[in-house]
């Protein structure tokens, strides 16, 4: 179960890297969507913060009920808690924009639940840790990105609203002291000069910014290596 988790979130983290690196890359202006049009980048924050609700929720009221820790009670009930609010969120700004979202969790989430279920003692704290901290930590650069490049209003708010609640739950995640620092993937940025043409670029209107393709695939190559060691690592660990 672990070691097919481990791989199915390594191809779920490339996809979600590779469309934040589209996020960041604005189109042309003669294909410059309207601001009421969503695109794909836009779906995958929608998207991401309702299926983020429909697995975390169980997990954190899951971790009120059995955490051997106080301090994972306390997390998960909070967590569950604000994720609640968080999903009302992205389900009122859905129903605005006229678009479906997910109404139950994927195969590899009820997969982490069914995990946790099974998992007992301090071995369910720290699968309910390390499981949610990566997720969060997953959804977190795409939240940036599209929060970056958007032209829909309502989903620039929401991912104002989603960057809050995922920040704080990485933070309240690390206070239970069960986060594995040295397992997590290593940040994917690519390199500082095409960073600073971006930002020349977005400043003089009309001027596309000079990103290669290239960079954005060696950017991405890093993000899917990443994810790769680290799914070894956890399923050594496990071993």
């Amino acid at each position: 179960m672990f070691r097919t988790s481990a791989l199915r979130l390594g191809g779920l983290t490339a996809a979600a890297f590779a469309l934040a690196l589209v996020a960041l890359v604005p189109a042309p202006a003669s294909a410059a969507p309207s601001p009421t049009q969503l695109n794909a980048a836009d779906m995958t924050l929608l998207n991401g913060v309702r299926q983020a609700g429909l697995w975390e929720i169980p997990a954190g009221q899951m971790a009120a009920q059995k955490g051997q820790n106080e301090k994972v009670r306390q997390v998960g009930q909070m967590i569950a808690d604000q994720h609640v609010q968080l999903d009302q969120l992205v389900v009122d700004a859905a129903n605005k924009l006229g678009t479906t979202i997910p109404s139950t969790p994927t195969a590899q989430q009820q997969g982490f639940l069914t995990e946790m279920q099974n998992n007992k003692g301090i071995q369910f704290d720290q699968s309910f840790v390390t499981r949610l901290r990566a997720a969060h930590g997953f959804i977190f650069p795409v939240i940036g990105a599209v929060r970056a490049s958007t032209r829909n209003p309502i989903v620039r708010e929401l991912a104002d609203q989603a960057n809050v609640f995922v920040m704080h739950h990485m933070q309240m995640l690390e206070t239970t002291g069960l986060v594995q620092y040295e397992k997590l993937p290593p940040a994917a940025m690519p390199p500082a000069q095409d960073l600073s043409a971006m930002g020349i670029a977005v400043a003089n209107t009309g001027v596309t910014p000079p990103v290669s393709p290239i960079v954005l695939w060696i950017v991405l190559a890093a993000a899917i290596a990443a994810v790769g060691t680290v799914g070894v690592r956890m399923m050594r660990a496990r071993a």
